[in-house]
């Protein structure tokens, strides 16, 4: 029985897959073909290609998610979800098909030359889209915010003095509004009216999320790294939901690269020089990060709400808490002092931070297993 290893790679879509095979070796990729996106069709194919044992099976990240990797692992077929922004290009390649976009995944699959990502569970998932779905209804909500206040501002109408934005008595002075002229009104009224609906939506969402943070499945991480200063229930659970698990980085180092706040670096020979940060990894986590450092800003203290969260949490956890206090506090007027600006100030402290997180929930981890 043929044995030899056959690396598979598919180009995915909505409703089509096509499918290219390298057989392990130097021999030429081939073409199998384009099967419909169903499981018969799927399972039929991998049925005809060879054994579990033979296959090696790569596609790229998608908008049609994890669906077919989780397929072909119940299969016993091992998969790899490959990052899309690191798959090589050929400088001056400008025709792309399907046809050759399957043959070069499994050309580069064969050779070792893509990345894979890291595949969330389905429970990770879900949370994912919980806190996803949040940060699109509070973009929204900013945009319905600056549209009411652009159309106040062509129409000349301020709140009055002494108001800030968006308190009670701002939305008292806003409901009372009155206009002449009936397209202003209904213009108005739809505007404050599109905002309210966001406003619902968001505590709609904010409300599941709390109530994952306290008994969902990643309850126990999302409250272990709820002691540490700014990073209260949304940003926790942001974070456990965008991370997945922190035990896929073996150093803090290692978590603050897949971050993206670590500098570029451009060396040759004996110059070394350092850029702006690289940008690459997760975003999402990138940016809770960089809010929840301005929180380091202000003078180490546990009170108030942060005092709450670390109720019942090991010494061990609220330890690296507290060392974490000082020495970001420290490191940002450090900074400061040496002429940095506050962004970048920021940065340097949200890339700190970003260890003492992997820090917390490797202690946890630790603890976890020894239980």
């Amino acid at each position: 029985m043929n044995y030899i290893t056959k690396y598979v790679g598919l180009d995915v879509s909505k409703e089509k897959i096509a499918v290219a095979v390298a057989e392990e070796g130097r021999s030429k990729p081939r073409y199998v073909g384009m099967i419909n996106y169903t499981v018969e069709a799927i399972r039929k194919l991998m049925k005809k290609l060879g054994g579990p044992d033979q296959l090696q099976v790569c596609y790229e990240a998608g908008p049609t998610g994890y669906g077919l990797y989780r397929l072909l692992k119940s299969m016993d077929i091992e998969c790899e979800v490959i990052a899309p922004s690191l798959i090589p290009q050929k400088p001056g390649e400008r025709v792309k098909t399907d046809k050759r976009d399957a043959i070069k995944l499994a050309t580069l699959y064969r050779a070792g030359e893509l990345t894979p990502i890291y595949v969330p569970t389905e429970d990770n998932e879900a949370l994912r889209d919980l806190v996803r779905a949040r940060e699109d209804i509070k973009e929204d909500e900013l945009r319905a915010k600056h549209r009411l206040t652009k159309f106040l501002l062509r129409n000349e109408i301020n709140p009055p003095q002494g108001t800030r934005k968006w308190t009670v008595k701002y939305w008292d002075w806003l409901d009372s509004l009155k206009f002449e002229r009936s397209a202003s009104r209904v213009t108005f009224r739809e505007y404050l009216q599109q905002l309210k609906e966001f406003q619902q939506r968001l505590k709609i969402l904010e409300q599941e999320i709390e109530e994952q943070a306290s008994e969902g499945v990643h309850a126990p991480m999302i409250q272990i790294l709820m002691t540490l200063r700014g990073v209260a229930v949304i940003t926790a659970t942001s974070l456990v939901a965008e991370v997945g698990s922190f035990e896929r980085f073996q150093s803090p180092k290692e978590f603050m690269a897949y971050t993206g706040l670590v500098p570029s670096e451009s060396s040759s020979g004996n110059l070394r020089k350092l850029g702006n940060i690289t940008k690459t990894g997760n975003r999402h986590v990138r940016r809770l990060l960089i809010e929840a450092a301005w929180s380091y800003r202000h003078q180490p203290a546990v009170k108030g709400a942060l005092k709450k969260r670390q109720q019942g949490h090991p010494t061990n956890i609220l330890g690296v808490s507290w060392k974490a206090q000082n020495r970001l506090y420290k490191k940002y007027f450090r900074l400061l002092g040496r002429g940095k600006e506050s962004g970048k100030a920021i940065t340097a402290v949200a890339r700190e931070l970003a260890g003492f997180i992997w820090a917390i929930a490797h202690e946890f981890q630790f603890e976890a297993k020894e239980n």
